[in-house]
């Protein structure tokens, strides 16, 4: 059965979608199967995946709105042993679309039922935003991965995000858990990122990652041609930061069971 993993922030610029995105071809690399949903309105997810967005004809807006199956919006992606349910600008218009329907916070929950047990993983990649396409992301998934930029306004707004993660657990979700707090961004010789690091590690100890994912110029280029960073330069800090993290990950779950 496989795991479904949202990776969530409200704050922009953070490293959500390149960490969904490289995370994804990381396990895709491992031989995992896996499945990464795009839901964020901007699609930065789907495109840089290589897929061209303005062509989607069925993504995360149609299952959120149950009128097509996961099977049918299912594309291929350039990584290994990666699929992807892409998204649209039109994806926008869902929150005003289903604030009216009942039970709405669990659209994407009811629509991952058939495909969940096809996959190792399912990741995704939220909007930065508590709204109802977040609500839905963390409904659905069993964990969720928390990326803090090392940078001065690091913990701001973290603590919005954790009251919201408890009261979707109190509501929606007594299983959701949380993976962890990756810390993105960093950079060794600058004293704050190295502050950010010890402050955060002191406050959550085992809930954050060992693997820090470093600036890399490489990472930021590898979207713009359409390709996870692990296809674009496998030999980049980027690649080398995120198939430890695919690993870590992979060990933390087989030793609970998964």
């Amino acid at each position: 059965m496989g795991k479904i993993i949202a990776i969530a922030n409200q704050k922009g610029g953070v490293g959500k979608t390149t960490t969904s995105v490289n995370l994804a071809a990381s396990l895709g690399v491992l031989e995992k199967k896996v499945l990464l949903i795009d839901a964020d309105p901007q699609a930065n997810a789907s495109s840089g995946l290589g897929i061209d967005v303005e062509s989607v004809e069925k993504g995360t807006y149609q299952i959120l709105e149950h009128s097509s199956t996961p099977q049918e919006a299912i594309i291929e992606s350039s990584a290994p042993n990666v699929s992807i349910i892409p998204a649209h600008i039109d994806l926008v218009a869902i929150e005003i679309e289903l604030v009216d329907q009942e039970k709405r916070e669990y659209m994407l929950k009811t629509a991952l039922e058939s495909v969940k047990d096809n996959y190792d993983y399912i990741l995704i990649d939220c909007a930065p935003s508590l709204g109802l396409l977040t609500l839905n992301a963390l409904t659905a998934a069993d964990s969720v991965i928390i990326p803090i930029q090392c940078e001065y306004f690091a913990l701001e707004g973290l603590g919005k995000l954790l009251n919201t993660i408890k009261s979707v657990q109190r509501i929606h979700n007594p299983a959701l858990d949380i993976e962890g707090l990756l810390l993105t961004m960093y950079d060794a010789r600058l004293r704050l990122s190295n502050q950010v690091v010890e402050e955060v590690q002191k406050h959550f100890n085992d809930m954050v990652f060992d693997t820090l994912i470093q600036r890399n110029v490489k990472l930021s280029e590898a979207p713009s041609y359409g390709e996870s960073i692990i296809n674009y330069d496998a030999t980049s800090k980027g690649a080398s930061n995120y198939l430890k993290l695919a690993e870590e990950i992979i060990k933390k779950n087989s030793t609970v069971g998964l």
